[in-house]
């Protein structure tokens, strides 16, 4: 995410950061390197535009021009600004358990919707919320038996009408079995087109009229950058969204969506995909944010991220093996179970402060990479993985062939 804005902006705020003083005439080059940092970034142009001349206004007061840290003090301008143009609070969702709360997903065809909806029924299931997912798409039917497959891996209740009818109608008859079985939050998936038209509007603005949603997510492609906020405020200025979820943002170098969408619509990020998984879907937090792209990391986010995949009791065992120098290749093995609990390892590299952007370009751990590690331990003998140094040339042999690797990568892992 943001690969590209953060490598530009790494290297101007470096230049910056090198001068003792800064002229007027420094920090208007540094802006201006800016602004085109942020239109490579596809951020739309009126939106650059009024984030320079805020940022200019600030950074040319005394604060700056006085300040014995120049550099430094503009860089936290940049960050107070982002955080407010990213929606400078994240948003907040609260579900009552004691009725039925309404999700409707909204968006064109091909930006997530169906995958969106399973996302977020897992993201919000817990022991008071029950969620039931609906398909309102009467057109698509690979869209309706997506939802039905999805519904069973996750084992969630979905409602879907066979014979297609009216989505009212559906939605209607969804309400009625999530008040008898007790779901007390309904997710609408709805029809997408390839493009606007009346008629997808029309059966939306219908749906909202029938159900009375809670909340109306717009789901955008972060990859078609300035398209998604078109498409955004178009879907905004017709049945006034209340936020948007923007996925595939784990392949969007520029970012210019994320940037431009509050700005444009009003309306406020809320959660990003980040990958194709099921877990990945995160609640936008526009402060954390800004600090990715000034290379600050996200410490909180990584924190949060090994709070829900890593198992305190096992990490303090491991750690306690570690003290007493008892740390073997099978505590090493669940150590590696529980960090690609996390993601992939390179987007937790991302959140650490401090890494140069260039450092983890081209980065890609591969799935195949750790089965090889988790085959060779496998092909070990219990005595072998307490005892690595027992493991001499015939044993490594066995182990490689026991395995299907090679000599070389069970000597890496061993090394």
């Amino acid at each position: 995410m943001f690969t590209n804005l953060k490598q530009r902006f790494q290297e101007i705020f470096k230049q910056l950061k090198g001068h003792g003083r800064l002229t007027e005439q420094n920090i208007q080059e540094s802006l201006r390197e800016v602004r085109r940092a942020l239109l490579e970034a596809d951020v739309n142009f009126k939106v650059a535009r009024d984030f320079i001349q805020q940022v200019e206004t600030e950074a040319l007061g005394t604060r700056v021009m006085k300040s014995l840290t120049p550099g430094h003090q503009i860089v936290k301008i940049v960050h107070e600004k982002l955080k407010i143009l990213l929606g400078d609070n994240p948003y907040n969702i609260d579900l009552p358990a004691n009725r039925i709360n309404k999700f409707l997903l909204v968006g064109l065809q091909g930006s997530g919707k169906t995958t969106t909806c399973a996302k977020l029924a897992t993201r919000f299931r817990n022991s008071n919320i029950n969620p039931l997912l609906v398909s309102c798409d009467i057109y698509r039917p690979a869209a309706t038996r997506q939802l039905e497959i999805l519904a069973r891996q996750l084992d969630l209740p979905c409602f879907h009408d066979p014979v297609g009818k009216n989505p009212v109608k559906i939605a209607r008859e969804a309400l009625k079995i999530a008040e008898k079985n007790r779901n007390n939050l309904v997710i609408f998936d709805t029809a997408g087109r390839l493009h606007i038209d009346e008629k997808m509007m029309q059966e939306v603005l219908d749906l909202k009229k029938e159900i009375a949603p809670d909340q109306i997510f717009l789901v955008g492609d972060a990859m078609t950058g300035q398209d998604a906020v078109k498409v955004a405020a178009a879907f905004n200025e017709r049945i006034n969204i209340t936020g948007a979820i923007l996925t595939k943002m784990d392949s969007d170098a520029r970012g210019g969506a994320a940037l431009s969408i509050k700005a444009v619509t009003g309306k406020p990020l809320v959660f990003i995909g980040t990958g194709e998984k099921i877990p990945d879907l995160e609640l936008f937090h526009p402060e954390r944010m800004a600090g990715r792209i000034l290379g600050m990391g996200d410490v909180l986010s990584f924190i949060e991220k090994a709070q829900a995949a890593v198992d305190k009791e096992e990490a303090e065992k491991l750690a306690c093996r570690l003290v007493k120098n008892q740390f073997d290749l099978t505590d090493f093995l669940k150590q590696l179970h529980q960090i690609q609990n996390m993601g992939p390892l390179e987007n937790l590299l991302n959140l650490m402060p401090g890494i140069d952007t260039k450092t983890l370009q081209g980065i890609k751990v591969e799935d195949r990479d750790i089965k090889h590690i988790e085959a060779i331990i496998y092909a070990m003998t219990a005595a072998e993985r307490v005892n690595p140094g027992m493991i001499n040339g015939s044993r490594r042999q066995r182990i490689a062939r026991g395995s299907g690797t090679s000599l070389q990568q069970v000597n890496r892992l061993l090394k």
